[in-house]
Formats: structure tokens, C-alpha cells, sequence
């Protein structure tokens, strides 16, 4: 079974088409049988996703550190739920475990977590796939400081090419998978 690494929020944020796009992205792993690796907490797009991929049949593999399970942010009805010791523990077993990578809208550990793995890439420590959901323009910024970076040579142009960009659940998943 193929599994997709998913970076989201920990938080809904405040636009409904965050959301509507965890949903709809648990449903289509779910029915295309692709399993979820993703943070194995139970809140926010993080929890929405993995609720998705569940109500549908679908499978789910969390990674979560120990200091997340104490503070009672585990998700407790997931297929597999690793427990680790260190963020650095988390991210490389999340990698282990994933065909391909895809960023939803999150925070700092959203962003954290994908650049890691974009690095990873760019280092040639794998050659897996790495997308980013830009719902609702929610990338943009992020994307403008990439191209200002490789008009500036500090990001080459093979290394920004890498990031396939979606505006829906579909695109993603032609691209990643």
C-alpha cells in the first residue's frame, strides 16, 4: 500500500476550506487504499484528516513524541500509533514510513517539517515526492520568498522544482502518487 506523509495544523485555522480540504483529502486516500502517515495527534487538520481517512476504511499511522501523548494531544483511535522520544525521532520514522510528502495548511511545525524533508531531498537522502496544497492562497507568500530566493541563486532552480504545488485534493494526488 502506498502511504502519503501529510504536514498539517494542529489547529482548524479560521478559513472553512482548510478544513473542507482535510476532509476531502482523508476521503481520497481512503477510497484510492493509500495509507496516512501524519503527526498522530487527535486535533485540528491534523485530527480532521485522520478522522477522514478512518470513517472511510482507510488506514492511518501516527508518530507522535512523548511530550505531545503527556500533554493528551494523541490520537487513541488510529491503525498504528508510534510513539517516540524526540521531534528528530518523529520526522525521520514519519520519512521512513512515506512514498510522498504533501503540506496542508499548518503552522511553524507545518512548515519545520516540510522544509526538513525538501532539504532531505535536496541533499539526496531520498527521492520521494513533495507537494504543497495551496488552498485558498495559502502558500503564496511562502512561494513568492521561493522564487525571490532562486531569482537571488540561493535556491536553484532543480531544488524550488521539486515542490509541486495543487489548489485541490485531485492535483495533489496525480502529482504525488
Amino acid at each position: 500500500m502506498p502511504k502519503l506523509c501529510v504536514f498539517c495544523g494542529s489547529s482548524m485555522g479560521t478559513d472553512p476550506a482548510f478544513s473542507d480540504a482535510a476532509r476531502a483529502l482523508g476521503r481520497a486516500l481512503a477510497e484510492r487504499g493509500v495509507g496516512l502517515v501524519y503527526g498522530g495527534a487527535h486535533r485540528g487538520l491534523m485530527g480532521l484528516l485522520a478522522d477522514s481517512v478512518l470513517a472511510d476504511g482507510g488506514t492511518v499511522i501516527g508518530v507522535i513524541p512523548e511530550r505531545l501523548v503527556e500533554l493528551e494531544i494523541a490520537h487513541r483511535g488510529l491503525t498504528h500509533l508510534h510513539v517516540v522520544k524526540t521531534m528528530h525521532e518523529r520526522k525521520a520514522l514519519m520519512a521512513a514510513h512515506a512514498d510522498a510528502f504533501l503540506a496542508l495548511p499548518g503552522g511553524f511545525g507545518t512548515l519545520e517539517e516540510f522544509m526538513e524533508v525538501l532539504t532531505w531531498a535536496q541533499l539526496g537522502y531520498h527521492d520521494k515526492p513533495l507537494g504543497m496544497l495551496n488552498i485558498s492562497g495559502y502558500y503564496d507568500g511562502l512561494l513568492s520568498w521561493i522564487a525571490y530566493a532562486e531569482r537571488q541563486g540561493l535556491v536553484s532552480s532543480a531544488h524550488a522544482a521539486r515542490i509541486r504545488v495543487s489548489a485541490n485534493v485531485a492535483e495533489a494526488l496525480a502529482q504525488l502518487l
